[in-house]
């Protein structure tokens, strides 16, 4: 473009103005996002969440196999993935093969997005290709090559109390009966569930799991980055996800143990009562919050959904997290600015800012450590830490109580 009339420095400053309209620049954009239809509540925002929410409940109720290979009304959907379904699993696509194809395209698609959008952070790049290896290599082609050899379903990158069947009796008596394949199975999931996850929540606290390797995260991460901002920083908010988290948490375990208890007994403890409480644990947490509500809410509640209030994983390792591990966030309260980029990014739901402007580390069961809140700090006031624990919650010297009275 030539602005006819302009000098060669005016010519030059319209060229890179167009430059960074066709290639933005790397970092942190939130310029208007609360007056965006699409990431401000708005029009776009209630249309998208519809349509997500939609395709959900069709996915759910309405999309079940009715013996003659029809799927409802996503049967063109489900068999127009018939040839790819039949190379990688040796058998047809169904409901949640087309499920799983396009909640791995979403994390791919997005996630080299937000690969591109980071490029800056190292950290960032390094985290989003994780989650996206994770998906693909552990969640998508693994139980697919699985079904192609007759072996169980598993997926490797879930496990209890995320996957909670994975550790109920029917779900380990039918694998140790598949031989050697299936015993390590049950052995992976145990171990994963009861010392590894310790171990290196210890080390890593939980983004590890939660923001490295988990599915749902990885689709919060990538797919959910435009609605991050949207996360209720409420003291409210924070009320209603403690109640509803560890309540899950701990119907998840008493539903295991009594279904192990009521096999312990010859089955003649709960009657059918165990059977249908899983069932129904399974579909109302499982099905109907992860999935309607914790993917279909994006873009009116924020990406992390599921994860701040019904993730019965997110609990369990939140518990060790706040309690056992060496991880925190320190902040440097001399350097704050009081810009709230950190609160804005933060799609747990944490008030950072409040955090950075009195020095305090940041210690919180909800911390998935995903360092958008460093990455989008201009001044370098937070810093994602391993250890030491000694001195864990010892606030930065930089700043003492009494100066917060300028802030006010």
């Amino acid at each position: 473009m030539v602005l006819r009339g302009a000098g060669p420095g005016q010519r030059r400053h319209a060229g890179l103005e167009l430059g960074e309209i066709r290639r933005p620049p790397a970092g942190v954009q939130q310029n208007n996002l609360w007056l965006r239809a699409s990431t401000g509540r708005g029009a776009v925002a209630w249309v998208t969440g519809l349509v997500l929410t939609g395709f959900y409940v069709v996915l759910y109720w309405y999309s079940g196999n009715d013996g003659q290979g029809n799927f409802g009304p996503l049967n063109n959907l489900v068999h127009a993935l018939d040839g790819f379904s039949q190379w990688l699993r040796a058998r047809p696509a169904d409901q949640w093969f087309l499920y799983g194809t396009f909640y791995t395209l979403a994390i791919l698609l997005m996630g080299g997005r937000a690969v591109w959008k980071y490029r800056h952070s190292r950290y960032q790049v390094i985290r989003t290709a994780s989650v996206m290896f994770f998906q693909l290599g552990f969640a998508y082609i693994i139980p697919g090559l699985l079904q192609f050899f007759q072996q169980p379903e598993f997926y490797f990158s879930y496990f209890w109390p995320l996957k909670q069947d994975y550790l109920f009796p029917g779900t380990v008596t039918s694998l140790v009966q598949n031989g050697g394949l299936g015993v390590f199975m049950v052995f992976w999931g145990a171990v994963m569930s009861f010392v590894a996850t310790p171990v290196l929540t210890y080390f890593f606290g939980k983004r590890w799991y939660c923001s490295w390797v988990c599915g749902c995260g990885g689709l919060a991460e990538t797919a959910g980055d435009p609605y991050r901002h949207l996360s209720d920083k409420s003291r409210t908010a924070w009320r209603w996800e403690v109640r509803l988290i560890y309540t899950i948490l701990v119907l998840i375990v008493l539903i295991t143990v009594l279904l192990w208890v009521h096999f312990a007994t010859g089955s003649t403890l709960l009657g059918e009562a165990g059977t249908v409480a899983a069932q129904w644990y399974g579909f109302a947490i499982g099905s109907v919050f992860s999935g309607v509500i914790g993917v279909g809410f994006y873009p009116l509640m924020g990406s992390r959904v599921w994860c701040r209030f019904g993730c019965p994983m997110a609990a369990y390792l939140g518990l060790l997290q706040k309690h056992f591990s060496r991880f925190r966030i320190s902040t440097n309260g001399g350097q704050c600015i009081s810009c709230g980029n950190c609160s804005n990014v933060c799609e747990m739901g944490i008030d950072v800012q409040q955090y950075a402007q009195r020095g305090e580390p940041i210690i919180r069961a909800s911390c998935v450590g995903c360092g958008m809140c460093s990455t989008a700090c201009p001044r370098g006031v937070l810093n994602l830490e391993n250890g030491p624990k000694e001195g864990r919650y010892q606030g930065s010297q930089l700043i003492h109580a009494d100066s917060l009275r300028i802030l006010s």
